[in-house]
């Protein structure tokens, strides 16, 4: 065997050409440089007082709390219509398929608006919710229900392309051998999407964390009740522009912590 043989060898089958790491380099570069900017303009030595103030810190637990809620309220509601939309066979279904991901390309502020028509006290639902002696706008439920209608998108894709990718025979298998749906799903689906799953609830609450234009939008900006952490970042941004840097990049620093935990898992080899 020639070197240039062994050196084909080793690479991976697959792998890209050499010339593809350049704009490779140039695309981490325009995600990463930003944030290299931020970290390069920060006073080190002042972070731990400019995160000390009592409204970062409720607005951090706000942030926290809501978008956990937020991911749970996704994988209620977004597994199954995943699995409605790998599945289902209707005339209409690529219109729900569109309307189900319209939150993707909707600016988050007519979300917003959306919601707010919807479940606001002149809203769509106004009648329904006055007699249950209900008010959802401009509440920590309205902050939810706003993390929950731009991040479902993204668990709703990431779990149907997991089911689309399932062998259908093994499935198929199973119901001859007197599986019942329920069965199925529960001890094969749910573990053989496992991956997509974690990764579709990771940037569910990831882009909930984020979340910005909905919720100013919907539930306001009142403090330890709807004024998240992004929309802290946007008020020091006025007045204490440093506070505001610090409190980004802890914002940063949150949602680097929970992709890498979640991905790290998810792209571990497996031994045997």
């Amino acid at each position: 065997m020639t070197t240039r043989s062994r050196r084909r060898a080793h690479h991976r089958p697959g792998a890209p050409p050499r010339w593809v790491m350049v704009p490779a380099m140039l695309g981490a570069g325009l995600i990463l440089l930003p944030v290299m900017g931020m970290l390069t303009r920060l006073e080190w030595t002042e972070v731990p007082a400019l995160l000390a103030s009592e409204s970062s810190w409720a607005a951090l637990r706000l942030s926290l709390w809501t978008a956990l809620v937020a991911t749970a309220l996704c994988l209620a509601l977004g597994v199954p219509l995943a699995l409605v939309l790998a599945h289902a066979r209707f005339r209409g279904l690529t219109i729900l398929r569109s309307a189900v991901l319209l939150p993707l390309v909707l600016p988050p502020v007519v979300g917003g608006l959306a919601l707010l028509y919807t479940f606001g006290s002149q809203g769509l639902l106004a009648g329904a919710l006055e007699v249950m002696g209900v008010r959802i706008a401009y509440t920590s439920v309205a902050v939810v229900l706003a993390m929950t209608f731009v991040s479902m998108p993204f668990l709703v894709i990431s779990v149907e392309t997991a089911v689309r990718g399932m062998d259908p025979e093994v499935l198929e298998a199973a119901a001859v051998d007197g599986a019942s749906r329920t069965g199925i799903l529960r001890y094969m689906v749910l573990p053989l999407i496992g991956p997509g799953l974690v990764s579709g609830a990771v940037l569910a609450f990831a882009r909930s964390l984020g979340e910005f234009g909905a919720t100013l939008a919907f539930a306001g900006n009142q403090q330890g009740v709807t004024r998240t952490l992004p929309l802290e970042i946007y008020l020091q941004r006025e007045t204490d522009p440093d506070a505001a840097m610090a409190l980004s990049l802890l914002l940063i620093g949150a949602a680097v912590v929970v992709i890498s935990l979640a991905y790290g898992r998810g792209t571990r080899p497996h031994s045997g």
